[in-house]
């Protein structure tokens, strides 16, 4: 007897689960100790079965270890045998293990206990693969005993496993195995506990829970079970999808407030920080799209009239007002950068054409109606009025086990509008259509603003689900559909009744209105209660185009808005007017030509500017950029970036205006500006844009040119190269304190580019020297001293612009590296002549620099030549970029 009590087992053996299951069977007490409880009197009946007697004592009051050993073994077992063995299944089943888990559950009130069986359960639905096998684990109430159970959910790990014992269920429900889980009456079902205790957690704050909760949902929601769809959407189950977006509501308005502490104090965290808000906001979105890609009926009713009168018509849109240009309104930009996000990841009908025709509604009308009831699809008990949500109601305040979420309508006094906003509901702007008032942004807004009208603009532009009707009374119907448009009304006739036929498919249920548009004003007006009158309904679809282009054109002749936001606006052109010059008239191509001009006089000063010799180089490479910017089907960036802190230019920071690296900057952003406005220049015009910009290339080098005498080649300058001294200079110049060299001093250029030379003399061929350091000749700002007129002072700067280099930034503009600092040299001659013989040919050599950039860019900077003849012309971008001087070993 003994042998065989202490005989091994075979861990994965039937005997095994056998042993396991007879042993849960006789357990009664469940001990927070490991050890024998000390016998009774009363159990002693003699001493021979002491023995004996102890030995069942041992099974009858057991330590919490073996049981959650047994538990887990089990888990492990069950797994094991549905894929190799169906014997371990079916000793499962009768024994019915799983009536002995429940009845161990009730013995418990250690938490340990409730925690390996819900893990041991959960593990074992997870891994079933037969349909027999969960078939039995959902049937006998089983599985909804344990979803009802009273759990201490104080304990957050217990909550965890909770939770992903839901999800593992709803993981395997389909249309067969989800009607064990219901109960019904009269064919309609009456309690379905795996959903509602999964929901009661949906608010949770613990993000993991939320998703956990959601995948429940999502789950149940895609099984296709008409009772199931009936019960979620009947009172008051419909009231979570309601009380998801006053959710949604509330983390809109945090949002809110984190962005704009952001733009007002920006840190060194500040993009990581809004970028993982834009994540959550964003995750929150694509759920509402799951939902409503389940196909349930009126739940994509239920959801959009809920994101309406929720949060777009009383928040989003009464954020819209202008305001002084020195403001910045960071809840204008949160409401348009939303806008935007519920357009492109909502896929509704009728949310995004009811926001488009909202647009023509001046900004009084949202203002002053109040939404806490309405006519429409959602029951009067899933919202709050305004006067009936209490100072203590917030998202956050709910009871994880009480029947109803808690998640109250918030009020639109509870902070996404700024002070100085709500102060100006008089204000004249309140007049203005809101489709106004995104132009109004564009042509008179502040960078942010414009970026985010522009996008707004976009995404009405790229969202499939809006009527072309729509889009045609915005003015933002592209010219090829448009077209289309025209030409199929041509041949079928207004007054036809023909017309019917190449009408939407659900536009002769609609009362016959005429357009997509009307039908969804008066839907406006009787279904959400507004009771303002669109404006400028009756105009002419043409003429509202011509408001989006005039606008545009505007936006092209400013100058204080930067040429990243200015090329988003040529994108939106483009998509426009994307083969066309018809719609410009004489105004736009003067006020387009006057900027360019501008344009083009700036960048002739900057053949003689710091930057000079990168100057082809880069023009080249960002005309390849805009053109790819301008012909791209989708906008080059998200338009998450119209929430983070705006690039500061290094004159904005801590370094001085004169430094090189601020010409920079400010060269590159004038190439963009000026690439953009000769794109603009040859697309009003109806041609082509070519893949080069019209540029001469490369001249040879006269005879007599200093580059020649000294026997420079065209990889220019190296430290250890050898050189004719012909026109050097000798002098003396300190790179450490107190360690004065001699060195023979040359200017030299080739092409658009040029060196300032050191060379040491060759002892045994003194008409000769070898190159020691080399340096940018461009930018050098030469100047003999005040007080020594043998010293002559030149400015050293960077080799090379590190902004053009993507390794040295990250992909929202912020430098990985500190910015480079200019240097200086202060050589000393050995009289004033040749102090002032090297100043002219420092001189001399800047000129010829110069006039060689002048001679590169003139087929551009003529107008009429460059958009007659601009393909035939190549530019040579990398030869300037070949000639970047190489680091010197002082």
């Amino acid at each position: 007897m003994w042998l065989s009590f202490w005989r091994s087992r075979d861990r994965f053996s039937l005997d095994q689960l056998r042993y396991l299951t007879d042993q849960l069977t006789k357990i009664q007490i469940v001990n927070e100790i490991n050890k024998v409880t000390r016998l009774a009197p009363y159990q002693l009946k003699s001493f021979v079965n002491c023995v004996s007697s102890f030995l069942n004592f041992v099974v009858f009051c057991v330590g919490k270890d073996f049981v959650i050993e047994a538990l887990r073994s089990i888990a492990e077992l069950i797994t094991y045998g549905d894929q190799h063995d169906p014997r371990f299944f079916e000793h499962f089943m009768e024994k019915q293990v799983m009536g002995e888990l429940v009845r161990i559950l009730k013995l418990s009130r250690i938490s340990s206990v409730p925690l390996q069986l819900l893990q041991t359960v959960s593990i074992m639905i997870q891994n079933l693969r037969s349909e027999h096998a969960i078939y039995y684990m959902f049937s006998n109430e089983h599985m909804n005993y344990l979803i009802t159970y009273s759990f201490d959910f104080r304990n957050e790990e217990l909550l965890s496993y909770y939770i992903s014992f839901l999800r593992a269920i709803s993981g395997k429900l389909n249309k067969n195995t989800i009607s064990l889980l219901v109960k019904t009456c009269d064919d309609e079902i009456v309690s379905f506990p795996l959903y509602v205790e999964a929901i009661r957690f949906a608010f949770h704050e613990e993000n993991m829970v939320r998703t956990a909760v959601r995948t429940v949902t999502l789950n149940v929601y895609h099984v296709g079970d008409d009772a199931v769809n009936r019960y979620i959407t009947s009172a008051p189950h419909a009231d979570y999808f309601s009380n998801l977006i006053s959710f949604f509501r509330k983390q809109s308005m945090d949002f809110n407030k984190l962005v704009s502490d952001t733009l007002t104090n920006p840190g060194p965290d500040s993009t990581s920080t809004i970028i993982a808000a834009v994540d959550d906001i964003e995750d929150n979105l694509y759920y509402f799209s799951d939902i409503v890609s389940a196909g349930i009926p009126d739940i994509g009713t239920l959801i959009t009239d809920s994101f309406l009168v929720v949060l777009i018509f009383p928040l989003l849109f009464p954020s819209l007002r202008i305001v002084g240009d020195n403001e910045m309104q960071s809840g204008v930009v949160t409401s348009l950068y939303l806008l935007c996000c519920i357009l492109r990841i909502l896929k509704i009908k009728d949310l995004a054409n009811t926001i488009a025709a909202a647009l023509f509604y001046p900004l009084e009308a949202f203002t002053q109606s109040s939404w806490g009831k309405f006519n429409g699809h959602i029951s009067g008990d899933g919202f709050t009025s305004k006067t009936e949500v209490s100072e203590n109601d917030n998202l956050n305040s709910y009871d994880p086990r009480c029947s109803t979420v808690n998640a109250p309508y918030v009020p639109s006094s509870s902070g996404f509008h700024s002070a100085h906003a709500r102060s100006q509901n008089d204000c004249s702007s309140s007049n203005l259509s809101l489709r106004e008032v995104l132009l109004a942004y564009v042509t008179k807004g502040n960078d942010i603003e414009v970026l985010g009208s522009l996008g707004l603009l976009a995404t009405l532009l790229q969202t499939k689900e809006l009527d072309e009707s729509m889009l045609d009374g915005l003015g933002i119907l592209p010219q090829r559909k448009q077209h289309k448009k025209l030409l199929l009304e041509a041949l079928v006739g207004e007054a036809s009744g023909e017309e019917q036929l190449f009408s939407p498919k659900n536009s002769l249920a609609r009362d016959g209105m005429g357009s997509e548009l009307e039908y969804y004003h008066e839907k406006i007006k009787e279904h959400y209660g507004v009771s303002s009158q669109a404006t400028d309904v009756g105009t002419s679809p043409l003429v509202r185009r011509f408001q989006v282009i005039d606008a545009l054109v505007s936006l092209f002749c400013r100058s204080n808005i930067s040429a990243e936001t200015l090329w988003d606006g040529g994108w939106l052109l483009r998509q426009l007017l994307p083969y066309s010059e018809s719609e410009f008239n004489s105004n736009h191509l003067e006020l387009l030509k006057v900027s360019y001009n501008s344009c083009a006089s700036a960048l002739m000063e900057e053949a003689r500017g710091i930057w000079s010799d990168f100057l082809v180089t880069v023009l080249c490479e960002e005309w390849r950029k805009c053109k790819r910017a301008m012909e791209s089907s989708s906008p080059r960036k998200e338009w998450t970036c119209m929430l983070l802190p705006p690039h500061k230019l290094s004159s904005e920071v801590d370094v001085p205006d004169e430094s090189s690296f601020v010409a920079g900057e400010r060269m590159l952003e004038l190439v963009k500006v000026f690439v953009l406005q000769h794109q603009l220049q040859i697309f009003a015009l109806g041609k082509p844009l070519p893949e080069q910009p019209p540029i001469h290339l490369p001249g040879d080098l006269p005879v007599n040119h200093r580059a020649k005498t000294c026997g420079l080649d065209v990889s220019g300058p190296k430290p250890g190269i050898e050189l004719s001294l012909g026109d050097a200079v000798p002098c003396r110049i300190a790179f450490e304190r107190g360690k004065e060299r001699h060195f023979w001093f040359l200017a030299i250029s080739v092409g658009t580019s040029g060196w300032l030379v050191l060379a040491e003399e060759l002892p045994l061929r003194q008409t000769h020297g070898v190159i020691r350091v080399a340096a940018p000749l461009a930018g050098c700002n030469p100047k003999i001293d005040d007080k020594h007129p043998k010293w002559l002072h030149v400015r050293i700067r960077p080799s090379a612009l590190p902004f053009l280099d993507p390794a040295k930034f990250n992909d929202h503009g912020k430098s990985k590296t500190k910015a480079l600092i200019d240097g200086r040299w202060t050589l000393a001659f050995r009289d004033e002549e040749s102090c002032k013989s090297a100043l002219l040919m420092i001189v001399e050599e800047m000129g010829l620099q110069s006039d060689e950039v002048h001679r590169r860019l003139k087929p551009l900077l003529n107008l009429e030549i460059a958009t007659d003849s601009s393909s035939s012309s190549v530019c040579d971008p990398d030869d300037s970029s070949s000639f970047r001087t190489q680091p010197n070993s002082l």
